[in-house]
């Protein structure tokens, strides 16, 4: 029974997955082909490549995002494994076509040339939530996104910096084509702002909360925890200062999105419970974020 149940749930997280990388696959499409391509502004990481050889030689857009993908693909397959990768086939085939479809549909539009300098940051924005949501769920738009996914699996460091430390370079380098600094530097606003948006996204879809539960039903409430959303729980004898009485408080890490179910299985048994609620920086451990620290190797 708990077997086919946790089946279920794994597919139900798998099917959400997709989900959400079709949403900022959409939203990533939409940021590039639609604001910044007709204003002629530099992207980073391989749509900025692929808008370069576009803008310079006419060679569509999408065969060149795919086959340098499909290369840089095949180098990280090893690293970071068959799931990760999957989705990001996914998502790069899947914004490949849509590239296609907002060039040939949307391309018309030509929404806010006149005005690059907001093409650049509502650009900035759409691109930069999409990365951050497809990372969020496990995929990503490919290209120096498969760079920072490696980076961040063995280095605590923020995706944001890292994306801004290599699309910089390709940003700036797309000077040979478009011989001119103005644009370049719109180019660098839509990393700045995308930079920002990847950070709050991700950091927000990790966000974690802790609880402390006084109540007289903690058993009851424990074991609801447990069970679901899966959370580990620790009781701490106390006592009361004024009263005097002794009491038994449980301590819970959670996922931010979790929080609802928490506080609802509460009311449902104790609606009277004494509960305290609060952001955490960062969680690690089991369920929750891994360790990403250098380790040193000491001689005797």
């Amino acid at each position: 029974m708990n077997m086919t149940l946790d089946k279920h749930k794994a597919l139900r997280k798998e099917i959400r997955d997709y989900v959400m990388i079709s949403v900022a696959m959409i939203s990533y499409g939409i940021g590039w082909t639609t604001f910044l391509l007709p204003s002629k502004i530099p992207s980073g990481g391989v749509p900025g490549i692929s808008s370069v050889l576009y803008w310079g030689t006419g060679t569509p857009i999408q065969l060149s995002y795919f086959a340098i993908n499909a290369t840089l693909l095949l180098i990280a397959l090893r690293i970071l494994g068959w799931k990760f990768c999957m989705k990001t086939i996914y998502a790069v085939t899947l914004l490949t076509v849509i590239s296609r479809v907002f060039q040939d549909h949307l391309g018309s539009l030509h929404l806010l040339q006149n005005d690059p300098f907001m093409a650049s940051i509502i650009g900035g924005v759409f691109m930069g939530s999409g990365i951050g949501l497809g990372l969020a769920f496990n995929g990503s738009t490919g290209g120096t996104d498969i760079v920072a996914a490696i980076i961040n699996k063995y280095r605590n460091i923020s995706l944001g910096k890292v994306f801004l430390v290599i699309d910089l370079t390709i940003i700036s380098s797309s000077y040979v084509v478009l011989h001119d600094w103005e644009q370049i530097i719109y180019g660098y606003v839509t990393l700045i702002v995308s930079s920002l948006c990847i950070d709050y996204v991700v950091n927000s879809m990790r966000r974690s909360v802790q609880f402390f539960i006084i109540s007289d039903r903690y058993e009851e409430i424990g074991i609801r925890i447990i069970n679901d959303p899966h959370r580990g729980v620790t009781v701490i004898n106390g006592e009361g200062f004024y009263s005097g009485r002794e009491v038994r408080m449980l301590f819970v890490l959670a996922k931010k999105s979790e929080s609802h179910k928490i506080f609802q299985l509460i009311n449902e048994i104790d609606p009277h419970a004494f509960v305290s609620q609060s952001a955490v920086i960062g969680v690690y451990g089991e369920g929750f974020d891994k360790f990403k620290v250098r380790t040193k190797r000491y001689q005797e």
